[in-house]
């Protein structure tokens, strides 16, 4: 279930991406014309084409894939199925991931894609005559290779869909070793990796560990303690949200205060069991019946509630000039691509609530696909060639010490020394690394210019200042 985005903002989705951006630029003191260049999408594609349906007729669906910038290559940025998906909103989404890239050292250029298209409406067998066709176009127009332009799962489409566009790309280039390369967020017994399904969420909660680690950022949210005991609004309970909620709760102690979905919100102050919601939501298709904690209908007000930390991770446009208001959040944290609007963040800003934004914040499913796409391309799963031998090297370390003292190291420590790095906590380590680095250019950036005064400033300061770079460098 999604919950629908708001189109209360004066400007549009890609409008309010580069008023955003231009914060940024206008400290940057470019050359002529370098940043309408950056700023500019390069391409976009679009696609009307029809597919069979169960019942023998034919319908004509509409579909886009925009290239922002190949200033590295293959561009990045995944493909999204939803009824109200647009151009402008495909753009907007693709330069998001030109600067989301950047942000987290991810050597990618951005892209996106979106079809016109409910899920829920169709059968299986019509969502992947769907969903092949959709790749095959895409394909035979260069927009999907694994040198060039590489999707993966957005709203709306997952695994399954991963699946069945690396199968089309197979079949059309069948000599092609690297076709699994061609997209990421496939199972991992399909040429995906271990972690991805999650990765976004996990990469959430490493960022907002990340800030915790930062006494000065602490102080401007007005926390003076830890992340245990928080409490924490959840807007989404889809992918990202549910794995966020999850971790937050079960591995840092966070409190789950309000979960918001399409029908409603939950609101319990001792904390909500977000397992149980999602298997409600599950088997109910909504939060609206469940046993515990205040059902609230309007769900959206719900964001207005008291809380710590504030994680839209639905649409866009969930926090606009109409509520921002009342949301009293001190710490947002943006699970969604563009939740806030740009009126909305301008009045943010002016009162000083911190944001952690979209750009920086879910980078954890770029980061996890570029780990995919880097198997893919090797052919061999991280961890093969090293595992075994960390387990050796650590049995030496145990060895030594028993001999040194006398004594038998402790079977819980014998198993820490003795563990292998296997794919998925090389994945986790990998994520974690990355969202650490981004987060302290991004500190650096805020604390070091007095020009910049917001965190989402900073991350694009810091994002097209390496895009920037890396045009000049090149020639262009």
């Amino acid at each position: 279930m999604s919950i629908p985005p708001a189109a209360t903002s004066s400007v549009s989705f890609s409008q309010g991406v580069n008023l955003m951006a231009d914060r940024a630029l206008a400290l940057l003191n470019l050359a002529d014309g370098l940043a309408e260049t950056i700023k500019a999408c390069n391409s976009v594609l679009q696609l009307n084409f029809p597919v069979k349906m169960d019942d023998g007729n034919y319908r004509v669906f509409q579909g886009w894939r925009a290239v922002h910038s190949d200033h590295r290559l293959p561009v990045k940025g995944g493909i999204r199925f939803a009824p109200h998906v647009n151009q402008d909103e495909v753009i907007a989404l693709a330069s998001l991931m030109t600067y989301k890239c950047a942000i987290v050292n991810v050597p990618y250029g951005g892209s996106k894609g979106g079809l016109i298209v409910d899920p829920k409406t169709h059968s299986v067998g019509e969502m992947e005559r769907i969903t092949r066709a959709f790749a095959r176009h895409l394909i035979d127009k260069g927009y999907i290779s694994p040198g060039g332009n590489v999707p993966a799962p957005d709203m709306g489409t997952g695994q399954r869909e991963m699946s069945w566009i690396a199968d089309t790309y197979k079949k059309l280039h069948p000599h092609d070793i690297n076709y699994f390369g061609c997209v990421t967020g496939k199972p991992p017994t399909n040429g995906g990796i271990r972690g991805r399904v999650e990765a976004t969420g996990r990469g959430l909660q490493y960022a907002i560990h990340e800030f915790f680690r930062h006494p000065k950022d602490i102080a401007l949210a007005g926390f003076d303690s830890g992340l245990a005991g928080k409490r924490v609004i959840v807007q989404g309970l889809g992918n990202v949200g549910y794995h966020v909620a999850k971790f937050l709760q079960n591995e840092d102690d966070a409190r789950i205060t309000v979960i918001i979905e399409w029908d409603g919100a939950l609101h319990d102050e001792k904390g909500l069991d977000v397992e149980a919601v999602k298997q409600h939501i599950t088997e109910h298709g909504g939060v609206k019946g469940y046993g515990a904690g205040a059902y609230i209908a309007d769900g959206k007000s719900a964001l207005e509630i008291d809380c710590d930390i504030l994680v839209p991770a639905a649409l866009e446009a969930q926090i606009t000039i109409h509520n921002v208001d009342r949301i009293k959040a001190p710490l947002i944290v943006e699970g969604a691509n563009g939740p806030v609007t740009y009126e909305a963040d301008e009045r943010l800003r002016a009162r000083g609530t911190v944001v952690l934004p979209d750009a920086y914040a879910n980078a954890g499913g770029v980061t996890v696909s570029y780990f995919e796409w880097i198997k893919n391309l090797s052919h061999i799963r991280f961890g093969r060639m090293g595992r075994r031998f960390d387990e050796y090297r650590g049995q030496v370390v145990i060895d030594a010490l028993e001999e040194m003292v006398g004594k038998e190291v402790p079977a819980h420590l014998r198993d820490k020394l003795t563990q292998g790095a296997d794919e998925l906590r090389l994945v986790r380590s990998g994520l974690d690394d990355t969202m650490r680095l981004a987060y302290q250019e991004i500190s650096e950036a805020f604390h070091t210019n007095d020009q910049v005064n917001d965190f989402r400033t900073a991350a694009f300061f810091v994002s097209l200042k390496k895009v920037a770079t890396t045009y000049m460098e090149m020639g262009v």
